[in-house]
């Protein structure tokens, strides 16, 4: 054994490289799993606390909406039922249909 050891220069085997090589991925992996999931959390934190509160259009007589403006509401209120449309989207969307 201790010729095998002399004969190689004190260097590891194959074995060994391979088992380090291991090690050194595997933390690597790990470390950087860690550090994506918090930037994205991070991230999405942010994004949270830069979105901006919309306050609900004052209420508008009805007599003063066009057919124009009627129709767009409706077409807005089926997309925000379908999906297509998030509740922010559609506030913000029936806001500027109210506020003309």
């Amino acid at each position: 054994m201790l010729g095998r050891r002399l004969a190689r220069g004190g260097r590891p085997g194959i074995v060994g490289v391979a088992a380090r090589t291991a090690v050194v991925a595997g933390t690597a992996t790990a470390v950087s799993g860690r550090v994506a999931r918090h930037q994205a959390e991070k991230a999405a934190a942010q994004q949270v606390v830069e979105q901006p509160e919309y306050a609900p259009a004052p209420a508008a007589a009805a007599g003063g909406m066009t057919d124009e403006t009627l129709d767009a509401l409706e077409r807005l209120g089926k997309l925000h039922e379908q999906g297509v449309l998030t509740d922010t989207e559609f506030a913000v969307q029936k806001d500027r249909l109210l506020r003309g």
